[in-house]
């Protein structure tokens, strides 16, 4: 029974937790079992190679971890960095200040190389203090992918780049909560050491597992690290994994279910075409707010994220407003302009198992939100133009071709 009913559907569209979709409900939906019977540990075995595919790494070391986004990121730092450790983190929006206050708060030297809340991270600075940094006091890289309060996108291939330009030894730590399986991402290629992302993002699952994969220089460093952890601690998932029982402690055993039906559904879809969809729906998306006369809020088309798009709406309308009236009388819900953009924005999620017609429904609910908080819209505008364009470029599903 739902706490506030309405009736239908509600039209998810924040930008996590998203739509699950019912073949991962129905793999969920069975009882508890023994997670030391031979069960468990053959369907984790599975679980752990294949979630290395969406991470696009052969040589990654992955572990599932029963936690938010915020537990995967405090299992990057402590197994990989000794307290005192010299950081560099970007501050562009809500999520990478968190993260830069958990490594403050575990006792990390953080150097913040902030920017204007809409754009992406400064990479000029970062080379700059690369090149100073000859004693290679820096031990970390750590950047958010995909911003989530202000729908910006960073590019790790230019992260790695300048770290190879320089000849720096430094970690790459990445968050990829709301960018891994549904923007290009790849581990190996882009020498990334530890990514990160969770379940109720792009997986399309309920949130509570946090998945975290280490490169083979990233398990070395772990060996050395100082920093104190214990449910964290990759050392124990490691001797686990010898053992061939691969658990330290009880699993999510209804999310491992759930997990094993969201990659089939993934990999039945193929990573790509799943990449091409998200960045199909995102431009729809993005069609929309210009034909509504509104503005991206992030600030160059290089940034633009394929998984939330941040609308900033005229002084004089609050888009909290926007946010509540949605879900009061629409059934839709949207995403809260978060710290510095509250008030200011209100955020399309477009992301996890999503098709065109369920997105042209939320624009369609936008316009008609827009409409009744006094914005000058015409109705069907910014919805015409999306289809416009989706008509053009949805293909043939695959299976049905």
């Amino acid at each position: 029974m739902d706490y506030v009913y309405g009736p239908g559907r509600n039209h998810l569209f924040v930008p996590g937790p998203v739509n699950i979709p019912d073949q991962v409900i129905r793999a969920m939906n069975r009882n508890n079992e023994d997670y030391r019977s031979p069960a468990i540990p053959a369907l984790t075995k599975t679980l752990l190679e294949d979630v290395k595919k969406i991470f696009k790494t052969t040589t990654g070391t992955p572990f599932l971890i029963p936690t938010t986004g915020t537990g995967a990121w405090e299992s990057a730092l402590t197994n990989t960095l000794s307290p005192g450790d010299r950081t560099i983190s970007f501050l562009i929006g809500q999520f990478s200040l968190l993260w830069i206050d958990q490594q403050q708060r575990l006792g990390f030297d953080v150097d913040v190389v902030e920017s204007d809340w809409g754009q992406g991270a400064n990479l000029d600075i970062l080379a700059s203090k690369l090149a100073a940094d000859t004693a290679h006091t820096i031990k970390a890289i750590c950047i958010v992918h995909n911003e989530t309060a202000t729908g910006v996108t960073n590019h790790l291939a230019k992260v790695r780049k300048i770290l190879d330009d320089y000849g720096h030894p430094a970690l790459f730590l990445v968050d990829g909560v709301s960018s891994i399986c549904a923007i290009d991402f790849r581990m190996d290629e882009w020498g990334i050491d530890v990514a990160l992302t969770g379940s109720q993002k792009a997986l399309s699952l309920p949130t509570g597992m946090g998945i975290v994969c280490a490169s083979p220089k990233a398990l070395e460093a772990s060996k050395t690290a100082k920093s104190v952890k214990v449910f964290f601690d990759w050392k124990d998932y490691l001797k686990f994994y010898r053992m061939g029982t691969y658990w330290p402690y009880t699993p999510s055993i209804h999310l491992l279910y759930g997990l094993r039906a969201a990659l089939d559904l993934i990999f039945e879809e193929g990573l790509d075409n799943v990449i091409a969809r998200h960045n199909r729906l995102a431009t729809a998306t993005r069609i929309a707010v210009d034909a509504w006369g509104l503005k991206n809020c992030t600030q160059k088309e290089e940034w633009f994220s394929d998984t939330v798009t941040a609308v900033v709406v005229p002084q004089y309308i609050d888009s909290s407003e926007i946010v509540r009236r949605a879900w009061k009388r629409y059934n839709l819900s949207l995403g809260l302009g978060l710290n510095k953009v509250a008030g200011k924005v209100f955020r399309i999620g477009h992301l996890g198992n999503l098709n065109e017609l369920q997105l042209l429904g939320c624009l369609a609910g936008v316009e008609m939100v827009l409409k009744d908080v006094g914005y000058p819209i015409k109705l069907g505008s910014g919805v015409g133009a999306a289809s416009a364009y989706l008509q053009n470029t949805t293909p043939v599903i695959a299976s049905r071709i």
